[in-house]
């Protein structure tokens, strides 16, 4: 009886483990996730100051939208974002 409650014990811990790491991976991709928003938002907003006092009116708004973009892609989505509202200004 004392043994296979140590192989349960085992069993346990080594599920408990795997559970934590896939636990923590689906965490650190939402935080990664949320942190390229943020500064995607930041970055968005910093060059919309930045084109407004050279005076060139090619802005792109912060919205869920562009969250999602610079959150997916990071700062190539904030890119990509100033490249459609550039061709959309030609």
């Amino acid at each position: 009886m004392e043994k296979q409650a140590g192989v349960l014990v085992i069993a346990g811990a080594c599920l408990l483990v795997l559970f934590m790491v896939r636990v923590k991976s689906r965490l650190e991709v939402f935080l990664n996730f949320c942190l390229r928003a943020v500064m995607g938002g930041i970055a968005i907003y910093g060059i919309n100051l930045l084109l407004g006092s050279w005076g060139i009116s090619c802005a792109v708004g912060i919205n869920l939208w562009s969250l999602l973009t610079s959150g997916l892609l990071g700062f190539s989505g904030v890119f990509l974002l100033y490249a459609v509202a550039a061709f959309g200004f030609l």
